[in-house]
């Protein structure tokens, strides 16, 4: 897989999320219930959070990995520890 793959997913899902806020500001001028908005920011809210998360562990497989294994066993390990605590994101 290469990079700019993951990175076009990121971007697809932000789109969409972009997409929903503005049906979500078309709710809010259309004066719809506020739990109904409220829900849709939430949705919006879990797309953008998902997108930062899928950019982030991207960036550890392919930035990071290379820089912490050439250091060997030690690297390796700190990587495994920063990949068991950034799933905490």
């Amino acid at each position: 897989m290469s990079h700019d793959h993951p990175h076009a997913a990121i971007a697809r899902r932000l789109k969409r999320a972009n997409g929903h806020l503005d049906t979500i500001v078309e709710m809010i001028e259309q004066g719809r219930p506020c739990a109904q908005i409220a829900q849709q920011l939430q949705a919006v809210e879990s797309a953008i959070e998902s997108a930062k998360k899928a950019l982030i562990h991207d960036h550890i497989g392919h930035s990071l990995e290379e820089t912490l294994k050439a250091s060997g066993p030690k690297g390796r390990a700190v990587l495994r520890d920063f990949r068991l605590v950034a799933k905490y994101l």
